[in-house]
């Protein structure tokens, strides 16, 4: 296995498509009521290896940043590298990737408050629990798990939505980490990774937003919003991501191309 962790970067990302495939395949099948407590646990296996995938992306990036600095070399993912790696780079890029998610999670309906509704009386829910809802849904979108954390606060887990803020909000914190670093030099540049992070706020189950938007809006605004975010779902996937990795890649060539690199080494 390669040491710089690009290795275990692709098999934790394989793993996770590997794993929306078959549960799709198998949680959209005719389920019956002898084997629902087969898939259940099928589900919460689909869970556990989910995030130990997610583990193994994790420490693969982070081999791989360590790589990049250890090889003292002067690429673009190197500069990127060296800028993060400090302390006061990596609370940046924690704070704001921590800010950033729970901004996400409850615009895109992962973390519910509705404080007209009362779970334990309107659902019939015991409060506070955790159901597994298996089936049945498209890929990435099953199996679900339903957090009721008090009478008004709730959890909705969609794998793609983890996947998806998790990702964002990652890239979040590594523009907002490098902007502050690099203001001085890249201030003109610096509002690029702003625009995509406001995009990328509806990536995410783009139906679920109108449930946060509802407590504000009447619930017809809230439907034709959801549907109006829903059809243009395959742009704002198109112009988020890319534009959050995008970004840095910009602000590292600026800073090779200043030489503020050398400072760093």
């Amino acid at each position: 296995m390669a040491k710089d962790g690009r290795t275990l970067i692709a098999i934790g990302f394989l793993a996770i498509a590997i794993l929306f495939l078959i549960y799709a395949r198998i949680g959209n099948s005719e389920i019956t009521p002898g084997a629902i407590q087969s898939v259940i646990r099928l589900s919460i296996a689909f869970y556990v290896m989910m995030v130990l995938a997610l583990g193994a992306i994790a420490y693969g990036f982070y081999q791989y940043q360590k790589s990049k600095i250890q090889n003292l070399a002067n690429d673009t993912f190197s500069i990127i590298s060296q800028i993060t790696w400090n302390s006061k780079s990596r609370k940046i890029l924690i704070a704001s990737s921590i800010g950033y998610g729970i901004f996400f999670a409850l615009t895109s309906g992962i973390l519910v408050y509705q404080p007209d509704v009362v779970f334990s009386r309107d659902y019939a829910v015991t409060v506070p629990s955790v159901q597994i809802k298996p089936c049945c849904g498209d890929v990435g979108y099953v199996p679900k798990i339903l957090m009721y954390i008090t009478e008004h606060v709730g959890m909705q887990i969609i794998p793609i939505n983890l996947v998806l803020q998790i990702a964002v909000s990652y890239l979040v914190g590594l523009n907002a980490s490098i902007a502050v670093n690099a203001f001085a030099i890249l201030r003109k540049g610096a509002g690029m990774g702003s625009v995509a992070a406001a995009t990328g706020l509806f990536i995410a189950c783009p139906t679920c937003a109108g449930t946060f938007l509802s407590l504000f809006v009447s619930a017809s605004t809230a439907l034709a919003f959801a549907v109006t975010v829903t059809q243009l779902q395959t742009l704002l996937i198109a112009v988020s991501i890319p534009l959050l990795v995008a970004t840095p890649l910009v602000m590292a060539k600026k800073i090779k191309s200043s030489g503020w690199n050398c400072k760093i080494n």
